[in-house]
């Protein structure tokens, strides 16, 4: 093989070119790979970061949802209970109100039965004085008649 002025002046062009890639062409390859690396590093971390978020803010959710339903569980307890108080409030008052209405009618009877005897006994003692005239055929005394009356039933 026959080493010419060709082969090295190619040679030295290639040299050259090598050179001259690696000073002003490889740098900047470079720069841009490392920088896409980075940029890729960055967001893998950044997806690490954002699933152990959503982990955090799934867990916090279910902490949130778990009290929300023991809140309403008690709130629901409250409501019970408000609702039996209300209840017994109810039927308290009502077995008042039912001793009181009793209370009225019987002395409502009451007076109504001793109004009844007051006028019973007053019938009777016209139609004794009544009775008593028309057997003796004469007008008796109704105010001693009627003293006489009243005695006797005091006494019975």
């Amino acid at each position: 093989m026959n080493i010419n002025a060709t082969l090295i002046l190619q040679s030295i062009a290639m040299m050259i070119f090598v050179w001259f890639c690696m000073k002003f062409i490889w740098p900047p390859l470079l720069k841009a790979m490392d920088d896409r690396r980075a940029k890729v590093a960055d967001g893998l971390a950044a997806s690490d970061l954002a699933e152990k978020e959503l982990e955090a803010a799934k867990q916090t959710a279910g902490e949130q949802i778990l009290e929300a339903r023991n809140k309403a569980g008690e709130i629901v307890e409250q409501a019970n209970q408000r609702h039996g108080q209300i209840l017994d409030q109810a039927k308290e008052d009502a077995t008042v109100e039912r001793q009181r209405q009793v209370a009225a009618a019987e002395a409502e009877i009451s007076l109504a039965a001793n109004q009844a005897r007051e006028e019973l006994r007053a019938a009777v003692a016209s139609l004794a004085v009544l009775g008593a005239s028309k057997i003796l055929e004469k007008e008796v005394d109704a105010q001693t008649h009627r003293e006489l009356l009243d005695k006797l039933i005091a006494e019975i």
